[in-house]
């Protein structure tokens, strides 16, 4: 019997032929991902980070970016406490704020590389699966572990299988597709596994699959991948990540499934994940008209040039509803810098959009964009749990950015597929 993707990673590591599920191993990952949370993991070993230091300053990489910039004295500590750890211990790899959101910048600056296996105290490290790494989040106790020993334990997952055909149509995107798969396997559908995408993968840009790989936790996923192949490789070369460095896994064409899906996106409609689940998933069309006062556009999920391409389609020439605030979120330095030499941000800002600085922002309540009681948020984020943006009494939707600027134009949902786009 052949071997999964994630066997086959998780073997490597572990200086092993083969493991098989259910199996727990002990191995050594490539990198260790960590942001803001930094503080509170060495606060837990600051003795023992006295006595023996860190296992390997290269592979923890740290990106300030979830209250960016400080928004209290507290978060200034926090920071300032982070920056002391990254110059005592000589952490090369510290991105301060600024720079973008931690799995977007771990994208951009090349640290992810088909094959290797990071673990980060984030829960959206499944992100990097979209560039064939074995990525998953961990809690802070394993994180300050790994600091101190570079090793940690896992439990090989299950894996589910989800084959896509077709094309998606004009006006509906990758989020709107996991959506629908959130929707269809529950929020705990997947629960420990490990979630592979098969067949018409190379329709998905690798902002599609960044999209789809990150929300593979919201279906409770341990790992969401995809297939190295020329998009893959594409994306790499253009990050100037070192092609002699790939290693590119992936599942043998006789391993064993858990589940297997089908998904034809020629029949994806755009669809909205409605308060306080992400698998309350519906069509767009059954909740048109719902009010709302916020629009979020941005985030790791959706927060890229193309992101923001397709929201500055619909809403060139045009002006938000006096009634809707719009935020703009880039996911990092880097592609807000791209979206003002294009033009693209400047047609956002011109319709009334809100420009924020790089980072998680809005999205966790923790910094910009809290909402007020009664208030209704749609947004291009990830989670729309009950109190998520800072407010337990107030409604959070979730959706694609042609859906979240569409309905900024009217103050309430809409359709995109019924807006004029100007791909100019």
């Amino acid at each position: 019997m052949g071997q999964t993707f994630a066997q086959k990673v998780i073997a490597r590591h572990a200086g092993r032929v083969t493991v098989l599920a259910g199996e727990i191993v002990f191995l050594k990952p490539d990198l260790l991902l960590s942001h803001d949370n930094t503080a509170a993991i060495i606060g837990k070993i600051s003795n023992e980070l006295a006595q023996y230091g860190v296992f390997d300053p290269n592979r923890h990489i740290i990106v300030l970016d979830h209250v960016v910039p400080a928004a209290d004295e507290k978060s200034a500590i926090n920071h300032a406490r982070i920056r002391e750890y990254v110059k005592q211990f000589h952490i090369p790899h510290f991105y301060d704020v600024g720079q973008g959101v931690c799995h977007q910048i771990m994208m951009e600056k090349g640290h992810v590389q088909p094959g290797l296996l990071i673990l980060g105290s984030d829960s959206h490290t499944c992100t990097y699966g979209a560039a064939n790494a074995f990525a998953t989040g961990i809690d802070r106790t394993e994180a300050a572990a790994l600091i101190l020993t570079g090793e940690t334990w896992l439990k090989v997952p299950q894996t589910i299988k989800i084959e896509l055909s077709g094309r998606l149509a004009p006006n509906v995107t990758a989020k709107d597709l996991v959506l629908s798969i959130i929707g269809d396997l529950g929020a705990d559908g997947a629960n420990y596994y490990s979630v592979e995408y098969h067949g018409k993968v190379g329709a998905l840009s690798m902002d599609d699959r960044m999209t789809i790989a990150n929300m593979g936790v919201e279906m409770g996923a341990k790992n969401s991948v995809f297939p190295f192949d020329k998009v893959t490789q594409d994306y790499l070369v253009r990050n100037k990540t070192g092609l002699e460095l790939f290693e590119t896994v992936w599942a043998d064409a006789d391993c064993e499934y858990s589940h297997s899906f089908t998904y034809d996106m020629r029949t994806q409609v755009p669809v909205v994940a409605m308060p306080h689940k992400v698998d309350k998933v519906v069509p767009v069309s059954i909740v048109e008209g719902q009010k709302i006062d916020q629009c979020l556009i941005g985030t790791c999920t959706n927060g890229r040039l193309a992101d923001f391409a397709q929201a500055a389609s619909i809403l060139k020439g045009k002006k938000v509803a006096p009634t809707c605030r719009l935020l703009l979120l880039p996911a990092s330095r880097t592609v807000l810098q791209q979206a003002l030499d294009s033009g693209i941000m400047q047609t956002l800002i011109d319709a009334g959009g809100i420009l924020l600085p790089p980072g998680c922002g809005p999205c966790l309540g923790a910094h910009q964009g809290v909402l007020a009681p009664g208030e209704v948020c749609l947004s291009t984020s990830n989670r729309n749990f009950k109190g998520r943006m800072g407010c337990a009494d107030a409604e959070i939707f979730l959706a694609s950015p042609l859906t979240v600027a569409t309905s900024a134009l009217y103050g309430e949902i809409r359709d995109p597929r019924n807006e004029r786009s100007d791909k100019t």
